[in-house]
């Protein structure tokens, strides 16, 4: 059993600190049992930075991939989400994500990809999502998930090639079947997980601390350092970051 005292005990531990920002990514399942679920964890997490911090989560509107069809399968569709309503209570973004959205000292932004924040600065969260955190040294921490959660690395793949970005892209048939205003769909993917490269090169690099508490395994790291090497990585030669031939120059 995980208790609140060991939680805030572990998050400091790993480098959490009072007024500190921090973009928290979590699987309440992974830490085993928790004493008081999910609450317990957001209680120990403001503890942790206090009031004078900030902690931002993210409340984005989708839910968990759904079940692909026959016909989905035969259009090429490898991955299928819904879009969920604003006051939709439960979403892919977890437990203690889903909660933290909904407390009344909470702000949360807009749109399907909103981010929800609490603290001295948590009203950034409403204005520019994780934008503040990107540009005022806030730190990242994943609590029983990896990279892949990060939702700040999305913040700077407009730099992706039109190329790799058509890979991801589904055709006037499957947006006939699932609108985008209601559906996000994946038709394709590259040879290689291209976040997976950067948490390697961040862990060579020492940048990611890690931490265990009950059974979840902490990563703890600076935000702009690993987003900063993505988007280093996608100006310096995307395709090889996602395992793609370079195309000729026209």
């Amino acid at each position: 059993m995980v208790t609140e005292e060991e939680l805030v005990r572990e998050f400091q531990a790993i480098g959490v600190q009072p007024g500190m920002t921090l973009e928290v990514h979590s699987s309440l399942s992974s830490f085993g049992f928790v004493e008081g679920g999910e609450d317990t964890v957001i209680r120990a997490l403001k503890t942790a930075v206090t009031e004078e911090g900030s902690l931002f989560l993210p409340a984005l509107r989708l839910s968990r991939e759904m079940p692909l069809t026959e016909r989905d399968r035969s259009l090429g569709i490898e991955r299928k989400i819904q879009i969920l309503p604003p006051d939709c209570a439960h979403t892919a973004m977890g437990a203690v994500a889903d909660t933290f959205r909904r407390q009344p000292d909470t702000c949360t932004g807009e749109g399907v990809f909103r981010i929800s924040g609490w603290g001295k600065h948590g009203g950034e969260a409403a204005r520019g999502g994780l934008q503040f955190a990107l540009e005022h040294g806030g730190k990242a921490l994943l609590l029983g998930v990896d990279i892949y959660a990060l939702t700040a690395m999305h913040y700077v793949e407009d730099l992706l090639p039109e190329r790799i970005q058509r890979i991801f892209a589904p055709g006037p048939e499957v947006l006939a079947l699932y609108p985008p205003e209601n559906w996000l769909i994946e038709v394709g993917h590259p040879p290689v997980r291209a976040w997976y490269t950067i948490q390697r090169m961040a862990y060579d690099r020492g940048w990611i601390r890690e931490g265990t508490v009950g059974s979840c395994k902490m990563r703890f790291f600076d935000l702009r350092k690993v987003v900063g090497l993505y988007a280093e990585e996608l100006r310096r030669n995307p395709y090889r970051l996602y395992g793609m031939e370079e195309p000729s120059p026209e």
